[in-house]
Formats: C-alpha cells, structure tokens, sequence
C-alpha cells in the first residue's frame, strides 16, 4: 500500500479565491494524493470568552479573518476532480461534516486539538466515511484507545488512521518523539499509522515511513512570506515536491521483497565465491580441505562456497587441475565413505 500524502493548505489560502487554486495546484505538481483546507467558523470554534493564548490576540477575529469561504468548497472540489487530485478539508463543526458529505469527499480528518473530544469524534464518525485523526496534544495510549472506541461506537467496519502528531507549530526537532510511531504500529496492528507533522524541515516524514507510517499530512505554502498565522512553519513548493520525492524513495528502500538476490544485484552475483580445487586432483580421489577452497567468481554450473561442507569428502568424477571449478556436486555422483 503506497503512503498517502496529504498536503496541508490549511488556511494558507489567505480568503483569495486565486490563491487556493494555486495551492491546489502546487499540490498536484508536487505528487501529493490529497490537498486538504479546514472548514471552520469563529463562532462555533472558540468561546467569545477565549483570553490571549500562545502569542496570539483576540483569537476569535484571527479565526474569522482566515475562514475558508463555505461556498468556494464546491468549486474547489470540482477544481481538483479536474485535474486528479483529491479534495478534503477538516470539518470543525456540524454544519462543516454535512456540507463536506454533500460535496462527496471520500474521507474525513479530526484536528489534534478536537480528538479527545467524544463527542466531536463521534459525529464525525457518524459520516460512516474513513477517519484519519490526529492524535496530538493530551493523547496518549488510553486516549488513543478511546478514540478507536468512539469511531468503531459509531461505525461497523470502521477504517481509521491514527496520525502521530505534536501540536506545537513549528514542533521543535527535539520534540517530534517519532519512535512513539514504533510503539503504535505495534500497539494498533489492524490500524493504519502515520504523521502529522509540524516541524519545520522535511526529514521526519521519510523517517516516519521507515518506521512503518502508512500517512503523512504536512503544511505547506506559496511562500512563507505571506502573512498569516501557518504560512511560517509551512513548506514552500520546492521543499513540498522534494519532501514528497523522498517519501516515496524511503517507501521504496523500505520495501520487503523477500528476495536473495535483487534485480541490481544480479550482474555483481559473479563476486561471490565458487568451490575450487587448490592442487590437481584425480578422478576417484576425495575433496579434503587439503585439495579445495573457495575463490571467486561464482558461474552457473559452479558450486557455490555455501556448500563448501557439503563437498568435503565427496568423490572427484573427473580430473580437475589446481584452480579448476569443482562441478556442480549434482554432478559429482559420489559416496561418502
């Protein structure tokens, strides 16, 4: 199964028509397989009581300067069924998960922020579409727990992605914990898992798929210039197409093929060793560690230095001269004494 990349327009949009169908097509040029905005209100996602937190002022009126437009969602999914792209956005409220349904998306995402509550997890499981959750700040095993719980209450066969992700933006590179994505592909078997990341380079994602993250999410920009509260930790698109090239080229090194001998190594597989007689020997007479040993190369027909035991104490067929290959020991029909 080939990751899903996810590329995280957000609210990078900037309220300009124009600009959200650059970023979708930055996206498309850069190989993700979904672009994904956020569908949110002021008023039904903060209290109009919030203090200033985190740097940041007067929350309520910076939430209502960056809300995506409602009525751009259609045109923005036709825009990306256009050009082969697919279209999802993070419901924050109710009214989102019925207008993201009608619009058709094949999946739904859970913000980190929203994942310990039960009953926004549960509403959103109710679309009965495939949940990818971001299990960020607050979350540990027993919260991780619960959220399976709450999707699986509200879906028969649920199929759920749990995002490992550190909701502080940028996320320090020390702080990105990602062997905590070994501790949940163990834990979780029958659930995919990936990353949400919010660092602000490109490594952590090819790490995350050599640990096994079947998803990555990440931001991105047209440039980090812009203004607005995302564009600074993002990724501009050079570094989104280059970070997607090495996602796919870690997924491809990880790869378990359960094979000997790779399709690359095949014309190097004459550097191996072949069994070969160390002085002349005679038809009759046995192969002893005096009168063979292993050199290279390794040729069809040879016996390979694997089976250098096997040799020892077999009867020479032919006569062989020092430094002849040993026929393949098929050949030499021999008994042991």
């Amino acid at each position: 199964m080939s990751v899903f990349i996810i590329a995280e327009a957000g609210a990078n949009h900037n309220r300009s028509f124009n600009q959200a169908l650059t970023l979708i097509d930055i996206a498309k040029h850069a190989g993700a397989n979904a672009v994904k905005f956020q569908t949110y209100s002021s008023e039904t996602l903060y209290s109009k009581n919030t203090p200033d937190f985190a740097g940041y002022k007067n929350i309520n009126k910076l939430i209502k300067d960056i809300e995506l437009p409602r009525e751009w969602q259609k045109d923005l999914k036709s825009y990306c069924d256009d050009i082969g792209i697919e279209f999802m956005s993070t419901p924050f409220d109710e009214a989102a998960v019925e207008e993201l349904l009608s619009l058709g998306v094949k999946r739904m995402k859970i913000s980190g922020f929203e994942s310990t509550d039960p009953r926004f997890v549960k509403m959103v499981a109710s679309a009965n579409l495939p949940v990818i959750v971001s299990a960020g700040i607050g979350s540990n095993a027993s919260s991780i727990h619960n959220i399976i719980n709450w999707i699986s209450e509200e879906q028969s066969d649920p199929d759920i992605t749990i995002l490992h992700c550190n909701n502080a933006y940028p996320t320090p590179d020390k702080d990105i914990n990602l062997n905590r994505i070994d501790s949940l592909v163990s834990l979780y078997p029958s659930i995919k898992i990936g990353l949400s990341d919010h660092t602000a380079g490109i490594l952590a994602p090819s790490i995350a798929v050599a640990k096994g993250a079947t998803c990555i999410e990440k931001h991105y920009t047209i440039s980090r210039r812009l203004a607005g509260p995302d564009h600074s930790f993002a990724l501009e698109p050079a570094e989104l197409k280059f970070m997607i090239e090495n996602i796919r080229l870690a997924e491809e090194m990880c790869k378990d093929t359960q094979t000997l001998l790779t399709d690359s190594e095949y014309k190097f597989s004459k550097g191996m060793r072949s069994v070969v007689t160390a002085t002349p020997i005679k038809k009759g007479e046995r192969f002893t560690e005096e009168n063979i040993t292993t050199k290279r190369p390794f040729l069809s027909g040879n016996i390979h230095s694997s089976r250098y035991y096997d040799v020892l104490g077999q009867v020479a067929i032919n006569d062989y001269n020092a430094d002849d290959f040993v026929f393949d020991i098929d050949r030499e029909v021999s008994e042991k004494r």
